[in-house]
């Protein structure tokens, strides 16, 4: 099997971004975004994904993190769609609950090559520690977008916006650690229509 990583870059006027991915890991993770917060929910991701995931991330925070948080999300989207290749032989769906002490996430993933994003998260706090909370959807949907996946997630309660944070994004690790499985039954396209995409 030929390694399943990819490693992507970006740089603007407001941000420096690069990031590599490697699907078959052991869930190592080094991030850096200047976020603690973000920092900590892309290691929960890599963890709980068993992926190897390295992200350098410089930006405007000196204005606010929006343009790091979206401009990461950008890289790692199309980060995971480079290592997909043409995602021929993979499961392709996955699903996940997790629960975090008293909150509970849901979340399902489709690598269809068709983006989309349902997201019902409602926060309770404005922000966790630098991170806006209305920039964790941000996140997700700019992410789903470039990875070419459909996504949906969902908060079914929880007291503590921490700890709703954290079981979403393992439950995202989880749900993409699943549908990045190759099938050993599968050798083609996972698709009726013998193509992913729009």
């Amino acid at each position: 099997m030929s390694a399943r990583e990819a490693r992507r870059q970006r740089r603007t006027a407001e941000t420096e971004v690069v990031i590599f991915l490697r699907l078959d890991g052991q869930g190592t993770a080094r991030v850096e975004t200047g976020i603690g917060f973000l920092d900590h929910l892309l290691h929960h991701l890599a963890v709980h994904g068993l992926f190897d995931l390295e992200v350098q991330a410089r930006g405007d925070l000196h204005i606010d993190p929006h343009h790091t948080v979206e401009d990461v999300a950008i890289v790692l989207g199309q980060t995971l769609d480079e290592a997909l290749g043409d995602r021929r032989g993979i499961v392709r769906m996955g699903h996940a609950w997790v629960p975090m002490d008293e909150a509970l996430a849901f979340v399902a993933v489709d690598l269809s090559g068709r983006p989309y994003a349902v997201l019902d998260l409602g926060f309770n706090s404005p922000a966790i520690g630098a991170l806006p909370t209305s920039l964790i959807p941000h996140f997700l949907e700019t992410l789903a977008v470039h990875a070419r996946m459909n996504l949906h997630a969902r908060l079914l309660y929880g007291r503590d916006d921490h700890h709703r944070a954290e079981a979403l994004f393992k439950a995202l690790g989880r749900a993409l650690d699943m549908a990045v499985r190759l099938d050993p039954r599968r050798h083609d396209i996972p698709s009726t229509k013998g193509t992913l995409g729009l």
